[in-house]
């Protein structure tokens, strides 16, 4: 039997981004490690996933801020809560 074909995509089918190391980042990159840093007390991957690109970085956690602490009929435990749902959904452990 091919055991691998029986694997799901989590374990087989992940491409390799190359991320920046807290050290060897610089810039723009470096700023919003170092925010993130602040905000989380760590820097989690799915955030340094996007170390290659700054403007992206800066753009996607804009977006987070804006639906977790902007103005919104949701309090923030009930935006935590779905962001929860959907990751459980998605078997996503972010």
């Amino acid at each position: 039997m091919d055991v691998g074909r029986h694997l799901t995509c989590h374990a087989v089918c992940m491409p390799y981004i190359q991320q920046l190391s807290d050290a060897d980042a610089t810039g723009d990159a470096k700023r919003e490690l170092d925010l993130a840093a602040k905000r989380a007390g760590r820097v989690w991957n799915i955030v340094r996933i996007m170390t290659p690109n700054p403007a992206v970085l800066r753009a996607s956690m804009q977006l987070y801020k804006a639906i977790m602490y902007g103005e919104s009929p949701l309090s923030r435990a009930q935006r935590e809560m779905l962001a929860v749902v959907v990751s459980r959904q998605n078997d996503c452990v972010y």
